[in-house]
């Protein structure tokens, strides 16, 4: 139950954190060196098994389907493990576009990307992944949300 309350929270909390000047940077070259959160999510076999179920779940969210009925599973998939597997210190290469432009023109607000935050929660959640281990990945995605909330 407090693990529910605190994702909205640690959602809102990881915004306002990476609002520090140089957290960014920080958290970047520490993700560059540290293959250790890589192995907690379990490689690359660990990231496609929750990749495929937070895909999954986005496009039945009553929230965020309609944003994704459309998008191509597969190559959104495959585009989520490259970026969630370099983010995390693996050895993978993010082929997608930067953040900003791929969210141009999407209209999206922080209510949207809260969302987003708490599907990848339940995502991490069905697949084991401990919370300590959640709280370091979304640490580490958190400074995006400069680049993908549009809507202010």
């Amino acid at each position: 139950m407090i693990k529910k309350i605190l994702s909205p929270l640690l959602a809102a909390l990881l915004l306002v954190a990476v609002s520090v000047p140089g957290a960014v940077h920080a958290q970047t070259s520490a993700a560059a060196q540290d293959a250790s959160l890589y192995v907690a999510l379990g490689e690359v076999a660990g990231l496609t098994k929750l990749t495929d179920d937070f895909v999954n779940r986005l496009k039945v969210d009553a929230r965020l389907a309609p944003a994704f009925k459309d998008t191509n599973a597969n190559n959104l998939k495959k585009m989520l493990m490259q970026q969630f597997c370099k983010v995390s210190g693996g050895p993978c290469v993010y082929e997608g576009a930067d953040m900003k432009s791929a969210h141009s023109n999407m209209d999206i607000t922080k209510t949207d990307f809260h969302a987003l935050v708490e599907v990848l929660q339940q995502s991490m959640d069905a697949n084991g992944i401990a919370f300590t281990t959640q709280n370091q990945l979304l640490a580490r995605l958190a400074p995006m949300h400069r680049d993908i909330i549009s809507v202010k």
